[in-house]
């Protein structure tokens, strides 16, 4: 019987790390529809973006639904214990990308009414592949228990960080030289740094795995280059 009940708790357990999986691969083409759409200016694609966000709001509560329900019924050990919460924490920070990536489409339908400024939007879908890049590893690391691939997630942070600051002086200068590009650059500042608090979801991701495989959160602070921002961040 004991034994039954082990293996049960275990198949539940691989269901629940599914559903986070399928979340991970959902979020990361919210991202890059979003940053696609703000490229081609395509409203119909960030429309879509903006009502696939019901799903991943969804996938969230099912997941923080059945890891509750597994803690509560199964009395797991520690290490399974240590499963079962990262699974809430990795499905929040996920929850959490995919808002950002809504609030990019919303912001792009408001961006396509205007001019463009001039090689914004390329620069941005570099950064937005970057930030999918750390998002699959991280979650790759997640299913590996790789704990090599979770701290390279980490040590990648600081490039995403420089994207952004390189992006924040251009709108910065754009901003300066015209005072019409005011309204726009501020749009693209922050969808810039939504993007960038997304890099720093995902490195908080892979600190999760590091904690699932070691039992302990990394002792050193991760590797952050020095940020600038025009204001507050909107969620």
């Amino acid at each position: 019987m004991s034994q039954h009940i082990v293996s049960s708790f275990d198949r539940d357990l691989e269901a629940v790390q599914a559903m986070v999986v399928k979340m991970g691969g959902l979020v990361e083409a919210q991202l890059l529809d979003a940053a696609q759409a703000l490229e081609t200016r395509d409203d119909e694609l960030a429309e879509t973006v903006r009502r696939r966000d019901k799903a991943v709001d969804k996938l969230e509560e099912q997941i923080n639904g059945e890891a509750a329900r597994l803690i509560a019924l199964r009395s797991p050990a520690a290490s399974d214990l240590r499963v079962a919460l990262s699974v809430i924490k990795i499905a929040g920070s996920l929850e959490r990308v995919g808002d950002y990536s809504k609030n990019i489409a919303k912001r792009t339908q408001v961006l396509s009414q205007m001019p463009t400024i001039s090689g914004s939007a390329g620069a941005i879908r570099r950064m937005a592949q970057a930030v999918e890049g750390m998002l699959k590893d991280a979650i790759d690391s997640y299913i590996q228990r790789d704990e090599k691939l979770a701290a390279d997630v980490r040590s990648r942070d600081i490039e995403v960080d420089q994207m952004y600051n390189a992006l924040f002086r251009e709108f910065l200068t754009y901003m300066l030289e015209d005072p019409r590009n005011i309204t726009a650059c501020m749009h693209l500042h922050f969808i810039a740094k939504n993007i960038e608090r997304m890099g720093d979801l995902a490195t908080g991701i892979a600190e999760q795995v590091i904690y699932l495989v070691t039992g302990e959160m990394p002792d050193e602070d991760r590797p952050k280059s020095d940020s600038v921002s025009l204001d507050k961040v909107e969620d």
